[in-house]
């Protein structure tokens, strides 16, 4: 008997996981309404970001990274749950992720790993996804986030999620990071050339730098800790800066978000222009920790792009532009150099709060525009009627200015895309309410009165399709 128990105890400890030192650390740092050409290493020249810069240099970058909502608590509800935003059940600002939809780091709970969050949420209470949760300390709720790395459970991997609040508006100036002159700043081509313009971006690019701050903190303790050689570190963000025509939209100034992932010896050094989802965070980071993922994720892993960037783990990515203050149903496909957008609610203006008169550089939109000194570029946010399709070369238009749809010679791209489209929005239960979410303040005495999600109609939260990844 005695033989026996000591053979099956042997047996026990042969087949025991992955000790936790084996195991890969994740430092998940997500930011508030930040551009991805507002970086350094993605060539802007006013923004100070060296920490970014440096992690970059020693990492990957990523260049066709697009979320599936520039819209802050869709697009985090859509990346921890890998689920387009139509298809977890809180497709619309301030609405709460379910309780039934799955959370990729409560998979690496269960799995053995230490899970925090700090920060800002925006997306359920998870408490059974993260063991420690703290609001966060500081303007830029970052404050405790080497404390949290500090005093983790030394014996487990860990994950980290830590959301800043940086840079969402109202600014909030420090001695910290630096501060700009607004006279040196390049104003995009939409926005009006003035001074409250220049003020405001020059505000945002300090609520910028304040992220690559704290970015130089967490990597100073990953360091003294030991452990930077098995911590995959990941910076991201929610949507696009919070500027007219940007926040909510699904030009690249709204959907691209600046990616960075680095882990020394564990990701090549380089930049790759291979397009990944915010859907596929989830699934990357799963399969790096060897963790099974969940059935019901749409996303797919671009693992094997840390090793060869020019691997191709997906060829079309998708977008939505949902409620969020305002009433807006538009879908985007990204394939290949185009951008296509089907819009259907044409005779809407598109708006977000940040477009309106509410803060500066809208303010000062709309009173040029009352003046008629706006040039064609800058236009965008008044057109009503708007065009049903658009569709941009961004190679040759990265600002996405020139509307290519109703040109003649582009016919066939714009069938392809909307083929994909129309093949995405049916596989995944897209679509367009008939009782939609009327602006916000129509309704008398209700904040936020919430009617028909898209995707309600067909029981989108329960659809597990992924729609088009691959198109061969």
């Amino acid at each position: 008997m005695k033989s026996l128990a000591s053979l099956l105890i042997a047996l026990v400890l042969t087949t025991v996981p992955v000790a936790a030192d084996d195991r890969p650390n994740f430092v998940f740092f997500i930011t508030d309404d930040i551009s991805a050409e507002d970086l350094g290493c993605y060539g802007n020249a006013f923004a100070e970001t060296p920490h970014l810069d440096a992690l970059a240099e020693r990492g990957m970058r990523f260049n066709q990274a697009y979320l599936t909502i520039s819209s802050c608590s869709p697009s985090r509800c859509s990346i921890i749950s890998s689920r387009y935003p139509h298809n977890t059940g809180a497709p619309e600002l301030h609405t709460s992720l379910p309780d039934d939809q799955v959370r990729f780091p409560k998979l690496l709970r269960e799995a053995g790993y230490y899970t925090m969050l700090s920060g800002k949420n925006h997306i359920a209470p998870l408490t059974e996804t993260f063991e420690t949760i703290s609001r966060g300390k500081g303007r830029s709720k970052s404050e405790d986030w080497v404390k949290l790395l500090a005093d983790r459970p030394p014996e487990k991997p860990f994950f980290a999620w830590f959301g800043s609040s940086d840079a969402h508006r109202g600014w909030a100036i420090d001695e910290e990071s630096p501060t700009y002159d607004p006279a040196e700043i390049e104003v995009p081509p939409y926005l009006y050339d003035g001074a409250a313009t220049r003020d405001d971006l020059a505000d945002y690019y300090h609520e910028v730098s304040r992220t690559d701050t704290f970015m130089g903190k967490l990597i100073k303790e990953l360091k003294r800790q030991g452990i930077e050689d098995n911590t995959y570190v990941i910076y991201m963000t929610d949507n696009g800066r919070p500027f007219p025509r940007c926040k909510t939209r699904l030009y690249d100034s709204g959907i691209k978000s600046p990616f960075l992932i680095a882990c020394p010896g564990k990701v090549s050094v380089g930049v790759t222009e291979s397009i990944i989802s915010s859907i596929d965070v989830g699934p990357t980071i799963l399969e790096l920790a060897g963790v099974e993922a969940d059935e019901r994720m749409q996303g797919v892993s671009f693992a094997k792009i840390l090793n060869d960037p020019e691997a191709v783990t997906r060829e079309v990515a998708f977008a939505e532009h949902n409620w969020h203050v305002y009433q807006a149903h538009m879908r985007m496909v990204r394939l290949g150099d185009f951008l296509y957008i089907k819009n259907s609610f044409p005779d809407r203006q598109a708006m977000c709060i940040e477009a309106d008169p509410t803060f500066p550089s809208g303010a000062e939109l709309w009173e040029k525009h009352e003046e008629g000194k706006l040039k064609a570029n800058q236009l965008d946010i008044f057109l009503n009627p708007r065009p049903a399709r658009e569709l941009y070369h961004v190679g040759e238009d990265p600002d996405q200015l020139t509307n290519l749809a109703e040109n003649p010679e582009y016919a066939e791209q714009i069938a392809k895309m909307q083929k994909v489209l129309d093949q995405w929005s049916k596989e995944t239960g897209d679509t367009v309410p008939e009782n939609p979410t009327p602006d916000r303040g129509t309704v008398p005495g209700k904040r936020n009165p919430h009617r028909e999600f898209p995707g309600a109609a067909t029981g989108a939260d329960k659809i597990n399709a992924k729609g088009p990844v691959m198109l061969n």
